[in-house]
């Protein structure tokens, strides 16, 4: 039985995931012991259960183990897409490989952008204005208020073509807009991982790739601009004065990736100056957003509390990411979504 154990490839799990997943690793392999630590089960891993983990299925960066605790680590796995918060752990600097759930919230964060963008272009504030005041408003008024603009033939641009920025776009090419991609590099085919009928996966959506030293040619292009890619020390305040003097004064701004990507105080001087004409925005500098920030009182603001990637779908799509490259690191072929550690993505 112990050489049994000694052979085993041990598995914790410290990330929400349903039970019935547990069987369904276990299927996966006979050589597989799997733990869950989560939940109930309480946070604090015992030091003899880290000495044996293999592999960790994780949610944050608290759930990370010293890299002597664990001596026997290969691949964390990430619940999250965004690996920035454990950039500077002592983990994240060891040879461990590390990967990503990057694709479990393409479809919510998409339909989210197109949300803001058919509530913003079609003036649905000004139409909840009105139910609220339990009025119809006279002729003269509806023509000259409640008008909505068409998406239709819009020029939208995706900063960040991963897969979150390729369902955006799969949308839009359904809506009949002329999408522009800002992306590193030559090859713009799908990199990581895609569930099936989503995204771009072979890059052909869009008009016309941009290249970071090119952004600003596009933002000046654009009707919309989407903000979705990873939080870097490249694309830190990457959106400044500069990038907003750039931009169409018509232009309304989606931000889902992370708030340090704006400098927030050229941002909130192109929305009251209206060098852009607004913005909808998920993310911010600073979590929860302080009660006596400027951004609250702004008209041309629609504000969301960091939840553009909730969805009840999450759980399952994280951990179907998760059992798929469980296969592949048994199977010893290439893991999906890893991340370049020199990149920071």
């Amino acid at each position: 039985m112990t050489d049994q154990l000694s052979k085993a490839h041990m598995v914790l799990i410290t990330a929400p995931i349903e039970p019935h997943w547990q069987e369904r690793l276990h299927a996966l392999s006979p050589d597989l012991r799997v733990e869950l630590w989560s939940g109930s089960s309480g946070t604090i891993v015992p030091a003899g259960l880290w000495r044996d983990v293999e592999i960790l299925y994780t949610s944050f960066a608290t759930s990370l183990p010293l890299p002597e605790q664990a001596p026997r680590l290969r691949w964390v796995q990430l619940y999250a897409a965004g690996p920035d918060p454990i950039l500077s752990h002592p983990l994240f600097q060891s040879p461990v490989i590390f990967t990503t759930a990057s694709g479990a919230h393409a479809i919510n964060m998409a339909e989210y952008v197109f949300t803001m963008m058919l509530v913003w272009f079609h003036r649905f504030p000004q139409v909840l204005e009105w139910q609220k005041k339990g009025e119809w408003p006279s002729p003269s008024i509806r023509l000259s208020l409640f008008p909505g603009e068409e998406v239709y033939e819009k020029t939208l641009g995706i900063v960040g073509y991963g897969s979150v920025g390729r369902q955006i776009a799969r949308l839009a090419h359904a809506f009949g807009m002329h999408v522009l991609a800002m992306q590193r590099g030559t090859n713009h085919k799908d990199r990581g991982f895609t569930f099936p009928n989503i995204g771009d996966p072979q890059g052909i959506l869009p008009e016309r790739y941009y290249t970071p030293e090119q952004l600003h040619s596009m933002l000046s292009e654009c009707d919309v601009v989407v903000i979705a890619v990873p939080l870097t020390r490249q694309t830190r305040g990457m959106f400044n004065d500069a990038a907003f003097q750039a931009m169409k004064p018509t232009a309304f701004l989606v931000n889902i990736a992370r708030g340090p990507i704006c400098d927030e105080e050229a941002l909130i001087r192109a929305l009251e100056e209206e060098r852009i004409a607004g913005a909808a925005l998920d993310v911010f500098q600073q979590e929860p957003l302080p009660p006596n920030h400027p951004l609250w009182h702004l008209p041309n603001v629609f504000i969301s509390p960091h939840s553009a990637g909730l969805s009840p779908h999450y759980n399952e799509r994280a951990a179907g990411i998760f059992a798929e490259n469980l296969q592949c690191y048994l199977a010893g072929t290439p893991l999906h979504n890893v991340i370049d550690k020199r990149e920071g993505y």
